[in-house]
């Protein structure tokens, strides 16, 4: 009980700025009209199924994976936070608190989270208009499972900034030399198929947890939920939440003063 109060006390310390100074978080919100304003245009051309594999409309391939792009980097850039807080001197406070250090982490990243998730929701709802067809139960277990790689990705996030501790540059390198290849190699914006890809190029995309999180955001959004793409998803969110969350909870526990 006590994790679970200090988590609840955690998650409301780092929301709470955002909703006495909102002009942050709106900003913030304006990125999916940003989304929509760029590549709603260039949708139509791609013809159907965007991607080339789904005989529906453009948007049904296109949607889910922008969101795990809005998801992956909205969540990789949470350390940089934690990092301002231990230059300020505000970390080391918190750890002298009786707050459990585990719970310190999941309610920064419950917070990300739900930054995301209201995104992801603000998304949806301007597609209504659109041939987008939303369904629903899809949609709840596509965000579902955004909602446990966004975990994952933001306490791996966190991890890297308390390595980052002494030389913060670090946190930044590191961060751009991953993401980039996570993004570009998930087939996010391109599909990276057996036959479009160079052979090299395509084993790099089957490595990548990203890719499986993205396939199995377009089944469940289209409502395939019997297929293995499903599955792999399922199976690379939770392994990149496990390893995030486990990461994380060590670091914070070996944070000192």
């Amino acid at each position: 009980m006590k994790v679970i109060t200090d988590t609840r006390t955690a998650f409301a310390r780092e929301l709470a700025p955002e909703l006495r100074q909102p002009a942050g978080l709106l900003f913030t919100m304006m990125l999916p009209f940003l989304f929509l304003a760029l590549f709603a245009p260039l949708l139509p051309s791609m013809g159907k199924g965007g991607g080339g594999t789904d005989p529906g409309s453009p948007w049904q391939w296109f949607v889910p994976g922008m969101l795990v792009l809005l998801g992956l980097s909205s969540t990789a850039g949470a350390g940089a936070s934690l990092l301002n807080e231990m230059s300020s001197g505000t970390f080391e406070r918190m750890l002298v608190t009786p707050l459990n250090r585990a719970a310190m982490l999941v309610g920064r990243a419950l917070k990300e989270v739900v930054v995301l998730l209201t995104q992801a929701l603000l998304i949806l709802i301007l597609l209504l208009p659109t041939d987008f067809r939303l369904r629903p139960l899809g949609a709840l277990a596509g965000l579902a499972l955004l909602t446990v790689f966004g975990i994952g990705i933001g306490a791996l996030s966190f991890t890297l900034a308390l390595h980052s501790r002494k030389q913060q540059t670090l946190f930044y390198g590191v961060q751009q030399v991953i993401f980039f290849p996570l993004l570009l190699l998930s087939g996010v914006l391109l599909p990276i198929t057996q036959d479009s890809a160079p052979g090299w190029l395509y084993v790099l995309s089957r490595i990548n947890p990203v890719t499986y999180v993205v396939e199995a955001e377009r089944a469940l959004f289209d409502g395939r939920f019997g297929e293995m793409n499903v599955l792999y998803g399922v199976l690379a969110a939770a392994a990149v939440a496990v390893l995030g969350v486990a990461a994380g909870i060590r670091g914070m526990r070996n944070a000192s003063v």
